[in-house]
């Protein structure tokens, strides 16, 4: 069995290289996620190869679904196959019952949204989507902080605000991000700014976004100094953490320096 795992654009159907288009062609099939969306830059590229499901429900079948043919192309909604979609499953899968997989080069949000940021790319770390909520979100979002590089994560229009104000309470305020929306798309939009800024632009969020964040400095000297001048105007306790969120520390930063103090 030959698998393909075959970029498509993530909005501009221009954006998909000439292999990928020759190994849809020649492709026995091609396995997607939406036999809708997938057929659609199909027709417009006036490719005859048929299509069939194979979404997150259905990967776990693939042994099954594929075993009449030799040669699959697998195409997912959009962008590159095994990022933060059930093309990592199908190759993990492929793997073990000793198919030959291939990867072609092409479409992805997350390259484009680092690149035009603005922010470091010599060292980066991509997050994907965060858990919904809970413990886990909250821990992989204080891992983020810690990791000293450029993060990248993906979120969809309704969690977008929820995101930005959790990243808020651990990045501080005033930690610059840039939020990209609707990448190659007709409403492209690169936000560039500070985490309370993006929530303020963003009010009623619509479209994909991938967000970029800078990579979090540990809390300069000044940190400590300006600790110090607050305590030295009486300020203690919760009244101490306000302050120094409102100077530009994270929520855990503001806490971590009170505590030390207490």
């Amino acid at each position: 069995m030959r698998l393909v795992l075959v970029p498509t654009p993530i909005g501009h159907l221009k954006d998909i290289t000439l292999r990928a288009l020759e190994v849809l062609k020649e492709a026995e099939v091609v396995a997607c996620e939406d036999t809708r969306r997938t057929g659609l830059l199909l027709r417009h590229y006036g490719i005859p190869t048929p299509t069939l499901r194979l979404d997150q429900h259905t990967v776990g079948r693939a042994k099954e679904v594929l075993a009449p043919y030799r040669y699959v192309a697998y195409a997912t909604d959009a962008g590159t196959p095994g990022i933060s979609d059930p093309g990592a499953e199908l190759v993990r899968l492929a793997l073990e019952w000793g198919w030959r997989v291939e990867a072609l080069p092409g479409p992805t949000a997350l390259i484009p949204a680092l690149v035009v940021s603005g922010l470091p790319t010599h060292r980066f770390t991509f997050e994907g989507f965060l858990p919904k909520g809970g413990k886990e979100r909250r821990a992989r979002l204080e891992a983020l902080a810690r990791e000293g590089r450029t993060a990248v994560l993906y979120e969809s229009p309704h969690r977008l605000r929820k995101t930005l104000e959790d990243l808020l309470e651990v990045y501080g305020p005033h930690h610059p991000v840039a939020v990209a929306r609707e990448l190659t798309k007709l409403h492209e939009e690169v936000y560039r700014g500070t985490l309370e800024g993006a929530l303020a632009h963003f009010q009623e969020p619509r479209g994909e976004f991938v967000l970029v964040l800078a990579p979090k400095e540990e809390a300069p000297p000044e940190g400590r100094a300006l600790l110090e001048a607050l305590k030295g105007e009486g300020l203690r306790g919760k009244a101490l953490v306000k302050a120094l969120m409102e100077r530009g520390l994270s929520r855990n930063e503001a806490y971590r320096l009170a505590m030390e103090e207490e």
